[in-house]
């Protein structure tokens, strides 16, 4: 989605909302409960046009050039939007095609039609909750694979890409439910199946706290890992790993002393089940445009949101430049300093330094059982557990125990607290008042 607005005095819409998937504001965190069979896609699908605040026009196009020197967007329709000021939340692309095997695939947005590309990726034996549909048929190949581990010995591979990801422990949430989901069936089921996790990283979480917590919840699930082991291909039954792990000491002639490289190993692994994570990019259109950057990412100031080159254009969730900040927690707290910041640019022309900042504020409520959540709140200033403002709460609550509490937020609150709770600012007033009583 991008977001445009307008002072000129023609203009009978001052915002403009570039969009053009029906589904776009569809609940992407329930994709893990649907994968594990506890939702249905039916209980996350939502229409775009119910959403649309009530003095916005709605362009039902999609944004493919930027031209920030000027001012102006175009669109896949040939429309030509200009802007005084410009809000980009485009999310990220799914590159499923960054995987040999899977380049039918191709590269997907979580939500709209893809259908035609689950079907690829299940004739690959692949799962993957990062689409509704693909959500829908995680559940279906993990029954099978439920199924098959009731007579005998199965693999299942969960991995976690190279790259920056939207919700970093959704890979660990669907391995966890997966898991959940084999007890059920019984302890001999659960038994005769190995579950491996495969992170590219080296360490199951950023905050040493939450790592620590991690570890000791898959010991106590005789859940298995191995870190730095990146995906690279899908083939027959078999899943394809750069294995990085393991380090050889050589020789620096310019700097005259040994020095540690990174040894790369290819390694495959055979499976029943694997669940894959796969790489993911800023559009294109985006990140090859002036308003991108190398990486792709739209580069802002990490507590401004505002774009490093261009001051009257902004950028918020997932495809923002910031170090922390691809969760929906992040956009919930991020929207609000765009906001300020943007109405600051239209009066003063600059930002004050008394604006509200974007702290790096992330939170992951991880799924570790059926009935149990840890929610991992931090910051980039506290890298510790819990943040600043949490520190009263997390020195009697310990956010690294799993706890029935923080289950019941994950299932029955935070749908609707995203969904509803953060469009009634934005909705009419009169609707607003319904809505409320």
């Amino acid at each position: 989605s991008t977001l445009s607005s307008s002072s000129a005095a023609s203009d009978v819409y001052k915002r403009q909302i570039i969009e053009p998937e029906s589904d776009s504001v569809s609940y992407q965190p329930g994709q893990t409960l649907v994968g594990a069979g506890l939702w249905t896609k039916g209980d996350i699908l939502y229409k775009r046009d119910d959403f649309v605040p009530y003095d916005n026009k709605l362009i039902k196009e999609k944004a493919i050039e930027f031209d920030p020197d000027n001012n102006i967007v175009r669109t896949d329709k040939g429309t030509e939007v200009k802007y005084d000021f410009l809000v980009i939340a485009a999310g990220v692309k799914l590159n499923y095609a960054g995987i040999k095997g899977l380049e039918e695939v191709g590269e997907l947005y979580s939500s709209g039609d893809n259908v035609a590309a689950i079907k690829a990726l299940t004739a690959r034996g692949v799962s993957s909750i990062y689409t509704a549909d693909g959500a829908e048929q995680t559940w279906t190949n993990m029954e099978a694979f439920i199924e098959k581990a009731k007579g005998e010995k199965v693999k299942g591979i969960f991995t976690h890409p190279n790259t920056p990801i939207k919700c970093g422990g959704a890979p660990k949430k669907i391995m966890y439910l997966a898991n959940a989901r084999l007890n059920e069936a019984g302890a001999e089921v659960r038994a005769n199946a190995d579950l491996h996790f495969y992170p590219n990283g080296g360490s199951m979480f950023g905050i040493k706290d939450y790592h620590t917590a991690i570890v000791k919840q898959f010991e106590q699930r005789n859940m298995n890992y191995s870190y730095k082991h990146n995906l690279i291909e899908i083939k027959n039954g078999i899943a394809v790993f750069d294995d990085h792990s393991q380090f050889k000491e050589v020789y620096d002639e310019d700097l005259e002393e040994n020095v540690k490289e990174t040894i790369h190993t290819t390694v495959e692994k055979e499976f029943d089940f694997i669940h894959v994570t796969p790489p993911m990019k800023a559009p294109d259109e985006i990140g090859n445009s002036k308003l991108g950057s190398k990486k792709g990412w739209i580069p802002v100031n990490k507590e401004t949101l505002q774009h490093v080159k261009f001051p009257n254009v902004f950028a918020l969730g997932d495809i923002a430049a910031v170090p922390m900040g691809k969760t929906g927690g992040s956009a919930r707290k991020q929207y609000k300093v765009v906001v300020n910041n943007i109405i600051s640019m239209m009066e003063k022309g600059e930002i004050p330094v008394s604006n509200l900042k974007y702290e790096g504020y992330t939170v992951c409520p991880l799924i570790t059982d059926i009935g149990t959540v840890m929610l991992a709140e931090f910051n980039w200033a506290s890298k510790k557990t819990g943040s600043g403002k949490n520190a009263a709460m997390t020195s009697l609550i310990d956010p690294t125990k799993e706890r029935y509490i923080w289950w019941l937020l994950k299932v029955y609150l935070l749908k609707p607290m995203t969904v509803y709770g953060l469009s009634l600012i934005h909705i009419s007033e009169p609707t607003r008042q319904e809505a409320i009583s």
